[in-house]
């Protein structure tokens, strides 16, 4: 019966993890302050608004 004598099933090995994209993801959290853009669209906004009045 050596035919029929079941083989050893193998996991297969996953690819390793890049060290260095952890940090990397972990600084795209986001700006702690408003962007430029943010800023530059609202001093607009507000001097529209004083335009107005």
């Amino acid at each position: 019966m050596n035919s029929s004598r079941k083989t050893k099933r193998r996991n297969k090995l996953h690819k390793p993890r890049n060290p260095l994209v952890a940090p990397v993801m972990q600084r795209q959290a986001g700006a702690h302050r408003k962007s430029g853009k943010a800023l530059r669209r609202a001093e607009k906004m507000a001097l529209r608004k004083n335009e107005e009045t």
